[in-house]
């Protein structure tokens, strides 16, 4: 079952979903809409270096990151950006995550991305750009998470890698290294 603005609300009162921070627009008819943070990292296009996850190196050969309140996407390009709001989800509710509809009407792409039971931190997401450059400023309202009740909760909620992660986070097999942002 999908959850609606009233249940969102009450799970929030309970303390028992955590958005933080939480403004007047985030909980919306059916999910919370969520905001772009500050640190993006762009996947830098080389050949001349293998990503190995047995032994990944310098995670800046394959990734240039930064802080800062806007980043231009390029035609084709990928980056990971992550949420301003930290979230703490139950575990009996999951999360699916959709690019809302104004920024899929600029051609930019984000793939499928679940939050599993349990999980708490800040969303790392893949962008793909569009067809031509175009701008994301941190603090625009970029994603909406629709929260989805299971039938029972999850055996074992999510305790993975990522768990309180803020930040970009790279890839978990670049252990301890942080993204440079």
């Amino acid at each position: 079952m999908i959850l609606s603005d009233r249940d969102i609300r009450a799970l929030i009162a309970l303390g028992e979903l955590g958005v933080e921070p939480l403004r007047p627009d985030t909980v919306r008819e059916n999910g919370l809409d969520l905001r772009l943070g500050r640190e993006f990292c762009r996947l830098r296009a080389r050949s001349d270096v293998v990503l190995d996850p047995g032994e990944p190196g310098d995670p800046r050969d394959f990734y240039e990151c930064v802080e800062s309140d806007s980043v231009v996407v390029g035609p084709g390009e990928r980056l990971l950006a992550v949420t301003e709001e930290y979230i703490r989800v139950p575990g009996y509710l999951a999360g699916l995550v959709n690019l809302r509809s104004t920024w899929a009407r600029t051609g930019i792409f984000v793939p499928p991305t679940v939050v599993d039971a349990g999980f708490q931190g800040q969303i790392v997401i893949e962008v793909i750009g569009s067809a031509f450059p175009v701008r994301l400023r941190a603090g625009d309202r970029f994603l909406h998470l629709v929260l989805v009740r299971l039938n029972t909760p999850a055996e074992r909620p999510y305790a993975g890698s990522y768990q309180g992660q803020r930040g970009v986070a790279l890839p978990k097999f670049f252990r301890g290294v942080r993204s440079g942002g």
